[in-house]
């Protein structure tokens, strides 16, 4: 657990407008900083960013964020990893909680070098080896491919990496899973007479490697253990390579081995990645999805294809937002994306990929297909089958959408289908009963505070409606602001310190208003004294007309002392006779 106080010390650190000028070039545009959206496609640009709040916010798509949240969105780091980049960008060492780090053996920086010592051994070796290099030309492989991937060669033999490290007996080697030791305590090398594949991390440091066999051996390809830089579950071959092709297409090509990636972006497709010898997991379709809106799955047309692709769809229902997609592709028979790209060109790939079957139609197909569906009886399984996937999508207009397909293939009606299969529909809330001027108050409060934080310890919580969205936003932020215990934090650790609650849409818009129209700074105690009255005022009307209905209904009798009186002052100050 990262401490809160060190990710404000961080956010302090780093300034904004460097760290996104160096990926999105900047352009002065009053107070502010703006250019094209690197999330969505546009001609002029809405992408702001604040030098003095230092979050940046785009009026066309809604991105929004500070810079840890640009470098998860942009390079789609998860949240630590976003923080240990910032972190090494500002010279800080993330604190680590100590009980962990007794356990997490070796560093991971000096497995990292390793690491990346091995690859550059691998690479120059296969300049030396005319068998490494035939193979890859007959797969059509070039040398420029080849560099942008990091290919290399493992030699044949047991101990060819001691000229890469002075000292070959290291444990940091085994930990790394390069060497392995035998049952009598002999060391050799783990890949012996492969080609070599890097697997690397989204900041492209080298944290496992993949090698495919040269002949006969088995077997053909072999992986690099779990090690504490490389868990399989989470990583997918090819990633920092397609990063800017998956920017571009919004789109990202999903396949089964490292040929299949290598051989597509030798044809131009950029934006294929390959998951590490195991299912598709929920944690790669999460990672992919912060890059793109749409995934395709790409797998082999036979039995063995189609349970990897059914495996996929399973761990992706979870995974799903609403606004994304994804599709699924099966090439013919004895072909793979490696044969099929150079016997049809890629035009015809990519043709594939636009018409890939949607998640919906994949999912009822494969379960009409276990079912006769002549039958009321495989009818009925059906629905039954389709019950805990359904239960899993968290994506309700989809959801929806398979229900009516459902019906429309089970002959029950969409109501039964939903009851059968326990679906309780998306009830949206009712509108407030609160007076329809109450956001008004209250967004004005809301930049205030933005702007000027200090200010939540005068604001009266206990004036705060209860049925507002906007005034539990703002009773969040105070609480939040006042729990600090230290330096008042600015808006960017805030916006860190609520990310992901419920509040964090409201604030984003708030602080989005107050980019363009920022508060004069003289004339900020001024306003938070008239939001303040009118919050306070608003209350007290609420709370007179609460009173009002009861007088109504049971008379002043049916109050309680303390409701008359607040009752007799509220009519006192109306104006109004006893």
């Amino acid at each position: 657990m990262i401490p809160e106080s060190f990710i404000q010390e961080l956010l302090n650190r780093v300034d904004v407008v460097d760290l996104i000028d160096g990926y999105v070039p900047l352009k002065k545009a009053g107070a502010n900083f703006a250019a094209c959206c690197p999330f969505h496609n546009e001609k002029s640009p809405s992408f702001t960013v604040s030098p003095t709040k230092q979050f940046y916010h785009c009026f066309g798509c809604g991105a929004h964020g500070t810079a840890i949240g640009f470098l998860m969105e942009y390079s789609g780091l998860g949240f630590i990893d976003a923080i240990k980049e910032l972190a090494h960008r500002a010279g800080l060492q993330v604190p680590e909680d100590e009980g962990r780090r007794a356990h997490d053996g070796p560093k991971t920086a000096a497995l990292t070098d390793l690491m990346a010592r091995a690859a550059k051994y691998y690479y120059e070796q296969l300049k030396r080896s005319e068998k490494a290099i035939t193979y890859l030309k007959e797969r059509g492989v070039s040398g420029e491919i080849a560099q942008k991937f990091g290919i290399g060669y493992a030699p044949d033999g047991w101990q060819n990496l001691g000229a890469a490290f002075d000292d070959y007996t290291i444990s940091e080697l085994q930990v790394a899973g390069l060497v392995i030791k035998n049952e009598q305590g002999r060391l050799y090398d783990r890949f012996r007479d492969r080609v070599m594949f890097p697997i690397m991390n989204q900041k492209g440091e080298v944290i496992a490697f993949g090698g495919r066999v040269l002949g006969a051996g088995e077997p053909k390809y072999l992986n690099s253990p779990e090690t504490p830089l490389f868990e399989k579950g989470r990583e997918l071959f090819g990633l920092p390579q397609a990063r800017a092709a998956l920017r571009d297409k919004d789109a990202a090509v999903v396949v089964e081995g490292y040929m299949d990636v290598v051989a597509l972006a030798q044809h131009g497709v950029g934006n294929a990645v390959a998951t590490l010898g195991t299912a598709t997991t929920a944690t790669h379709v999460q990672k992919l999805l912060r890059q793109v809106d749409r995934i395709v799955y790409c797998f082999d047309g036979d039995s063995a294809g189609r349970k990897a692709a059914w495996r996929a769809l399973e761990n992706s229902l979870e995974a799903l937002p609403e606004q994304k997609s994804i599709g699924f592709v099966f090439l013919p028979e004895a072909d793979d994306p490696d044969s099929y790209v150079r016997r049809e060109g890629t035009e015809a790939f990519e043709r594939m990929i636009a018409q890939a079957t949607p998640l919906s139609e994949f999912l009822l197909r494969e379960l009409a297909s276990h079912c006769d569906m002549t039958s009321a009886e495989g009818r009925a399984r059906l629905v039954a089958e389709a019950k805990p996937l359904l239960g899993r999508l968290q994506t309700p207009l989809l959801r929806l959408q398979l229900v009516k397909r459902l019906a429309e293939a089970s002959g029950f009606s969409q109501a039964e289908v939903e009851r059968l299969c326990d679906l309780r529909p998306v009830v949206r809330p009712a509108p407030a009963r609160a007076p329809r001027q109450a956001p008004s108050l209250l967004r004005p409060l809301l930049r205030l505070l933005l702007q000027k934080p200090e200010l939540a310890g005068q604001v009266p919580l206990a004036a705060l409606p209860a049925n507002s969205a906007e005034a539990r936003a703002a009773r969040h932020l105070c609480e939040t602001i006042m729990a600090t215990g230290g330096p008042t934090p600015g808006y960017a650790a805030l916006l860190e310190r609520l990310r992901g609650s419920e509040d964090e849409g409201i604030l984003r818009e708030a602080a989005a208003e107050l980019m363009q129209q920022p508060f004069a700074e003289e004339d900020i105690d001024s306003e938070f004294e008239g939001a303040v009255q009118r919050l306070v005022e608003g209350e007290n009307k609420r709370a007179f007309a609460v009173l009002q209905e009861k007088v109504y209904k049971l008379g002043v009798a049916g109050l309680s002392g303390e409701e008359k009186q607040a009752y007799l002052q509220a009519l006192n100050a109306r104006g109004r006779p006893d």
